[in-house]
C-alpha cells in the first residue's frame, strides 16, 4: 500500500533534497501531444520530424519539466504544493528509452510558506543534464496523509503492432494479388493502399465501370493497374482462382462480393485452391496495452468446428504467427473453465487438442488448454487458479470454441478494447485476405502485410526469427 505524506513549510529546511525516476516511452509523448495539444512530428515515434530520414522521437521540453512538477507535487513539498514560479534552461534532449532523473534541492525559505529550489533532470546512464533552473513553491500550511491515490489508467490506441508488421512487409517484392470485386470506394481502397505500400501488385477483377466509378469517388487512378472485366461475382472469383493456378497471383483479396461465393471458387473440385487443410480464418490483432499481437481462430468461417477441423484451425494459426515473426507460438484453446469437463465439450476438444500437440500431431507451437479467457491472457488470473504452463497468462493465439464466441470476442477487442484486425483465410495453397466492410485503412493494409510476410516465409524469402516474438 502506497502511502502520499506531505511536509510542511516548518518542517522542511535548506539543503533537503528529493528524486524521482522515469524512463521516457513513446506512449508518454502521444499523452502529451494529445493533453497539450502540441503535435510536433519530432515528439512522435511514427515520423521523421526533421526530414533527416529518420523518426526522432525527441521529448518534449515541457514534458521533461513536468517531472519537475511531478516531484514537487509527490514528495517535496508533496500534497498541497502550488507553483509561484518556475524558471527553466534545456541543455541537451531526452529521447525515448532514456532513463531520466528529476531532482529538486531546498536553497531557501521565505515565510510563512515560500520555498526556493533548484531542480535539474539529468540522464540516469550517462549523468548527461537535460534541464536546470529555479522553482518557487507555496509549501503546504497542513499535514496530510493519502493512502492508495486512485488515477484513472490511460491507454494509447496506438497500433504499434501493425505498424511493425507493415515495416517487414514494406521491403519485400509487391505480392501479387487477385482483387476480386473491389466494386465500391472501401474494397478498391484498401487494394490501392496496399499497392501505393508496395505490399501488393493488386489485379482488379470485376465489373470495370462499377471499379471506375468507385476510383473517380476516392480521387484515385487507375493508371498502371491491371484490370479483367468480369461479368458477375461468380465469374469474378473464378478468374481470381484460375490466376493463382496459372501463377500470375499468389494471395486472393476479397472486394464488394459475399465471401461464401468467394470460398466457393476457390475450393472448387477442378484446379481449386485446396490444400489438404479446412481452409480457416485467423484474425490478427492489434489490441492497445498487449504487448504482443494476438491471434483469435476461427470467428468467420467454420461455424460449429469438430475435432478434426480444430485440429486444422490450430495448425493454421500457428502457421501464420509463425509467418508474423512469432517464432514458438503460445496458443490457448479457450472453453468456459480451465478444467476438463465431461459435461462442456469444448473443455475435452482443448484437452485433447493439447494433448496432439504434445505427440507431434499439431507442430511449431506451444498448445495448452482449456483455458478460460481471463487465465489465457492474464498471468495474475493464471497464478491465482494454480495454473502452471508455458501458455496459461502469455497465450498469442486464441482458438474459441465455435463462431459464436469468436465473432464476440474479435468484435468485443475491436469496439471495447479499441484493437485492430487484420483478416485472413488459411489452408489453402495461397492466402486469402478477407476484411469486414467496417475495416479502415490500417486493418486493410496490416491486412495485405499479414499474407505477404506468409508468402514470403514459405517461399523462402522471409526466414522466422528463432529467439524472439513479433516486436
Amino acid at each position: 500500500m502506497k502511502i502520499e505524506e506531505n511536509r510542511t513549510f516548518d518542517e522542511i529546511a535548506p539543503g533537503d533534497s528529493a528524486e524521482i525516476v522515469r524512463i521516457c516511452t513513446e506512449d508518454d509523448f502521444y499523452v502529451f501531444a494529445t493533453s497539450s495539444g502540441n503535435h510536433n512530428p519530432l515528439h512522435l515515434a511514427r515520423y521523421d520530424g526533421d526530414g533527416d530520414g529518420a523518426p526522432e522521437t525527441v521529448a518534449p521540453a515541457m514534458w521533461v519539466g513536468s517531472l519537475v512538477s511531478a516531484v514537487i507535487g509527490n514528495v517535496l513539498p508533496g500534497a498541497g504544493s502550488l507553483y509561484r514560479a518556475q524558471s527553466l534552461l534545456f541543455h541537451a534532449r531526452a529521447h525515448a528509452g532514456d532513463e531520466l532523473v528529476a531532482r529538486v534541492t531546498v536553497t531557501d525559505k521565505h515565510p510563512p510558506d515560500g520555498i526556493v529550489m533548484r531542480t535539474e533532470v539529468t540522464r540516469k546512464a550517462d549523468g548527461a543534464v537535460i534541464l536546470t533552473g529555479e522553482a518557487e513553491v507555496q509549501a503546504p500550511a497542513r499535514k496530510m496523509v493519502f493512502e492508495d491515490l486512485e488515477i484513472p489508467g490511460l491507454l494509447v490506441e496506438r497500433h504499434r503492432h501493425f505498424d511493425a508488421l507493415i515495416a517487414r512487409a514494406e521491403p519485400l517484392p509487391p505480392l501479387p494479388t487477385a482483387v476480386i470485386a473491389p466494386e465500391e470506394p472501401k474494397s478498391l481502397g484498401g487494394a490501392l493502399l496496399g499497392g501505393r505500400h508496395t505490399i501488393i501488385a493488386p489485379i482488379l477483377i470485376g465489373d470495370r465501370a462499377r471499379i471506375s466509378a468507385a476510383a473517380t469517388e476516392l480521387g484515385a487512378s487507375l493508371d498502371g493497374i491491371e484490370i479483367v472485366d468480369a461479368t458477375d461475382h461468380v465469374h469474378a472469383a473464378n478468374i481470381a482462382v484460375d490466376l493463382v493456378v496459372q501463377g500470375r497471383a499468389a494471395a486472393l483479396m476479397k472486394g464488394h462480393l459475399h465471401t461464401d461465393v468467394m470460398l466457393k471458387a476457390a475450393l472448387r473440385k477442378e484446379n481449386g485452391l485446396r490444400a489438404g487443410r479446412r481452409f480457416t480464418h485467423v484474425f490478427v490483432m492489434d489490441v492497445p496495452g498487449v504487448p504482443h499481437p494476438l491471434l483469435v481462430t476461427d470467428a468467420a468461417i467454420n461455424i460449429a468446428p469438430d475435432l478434426r477441423c480444430k485440429m486444422d484451425i490450430v495448425q493454421n494459426a500457428i502457421d501464420l504467427a509463425r509467418s508474423i515473426g512469432i517464432a514458438e507460438p503460445k496458443v490457448g484453446v479457450l472453453s468456459a473453465v480451465e478444467t476438463v469437463n465431461p459435461d462442456i465439450p469444448s473443455s475435452l476438444d482443448a484437452a485433447l487438442l493439447s494433448k496432439m500437440a504434445e505427440r507431434g500431431q499439431i507442430t511449431g507451437g506451444i498448445v495448452d488448454g482449456p483455458l478460460a479467457m481471463d487465465n489465457a491472457v492474464d498471468i495474475s488470473a493464471a497464478r491465482t487458479k494454480g495454473l502452471k504452463s508455458q501458455v496459461a497468462g502469455r497465450a498469442e493465439v486464441l482458438v474459441v470454441p465455435n463462431i459464436d464466441a469468436g465473432n464476440m470476442l474479435a468484435k468485443q477487442l475491436a469496439y471495447i478494447s479499441h484493437a485492430e484486425g487484420a483478416g485472413v483465410v488459411m489452408g489453402a495453397r495461397v492466402p486469402i485476405i478477407l476484411n469486414s466492410r467496417s475495416d479502415d485503412d490500417k486493418a486493410r493494409l496490416a491486412s495485405c502485410a499479414v499474407a505477404a510476410l506468409h508468402n514470403a516465409r514459405v517461399t523462402g524469402l522471409l526466414p522466422v526469427p528463432a529467439d524472439r516474438a513479433a516486436e
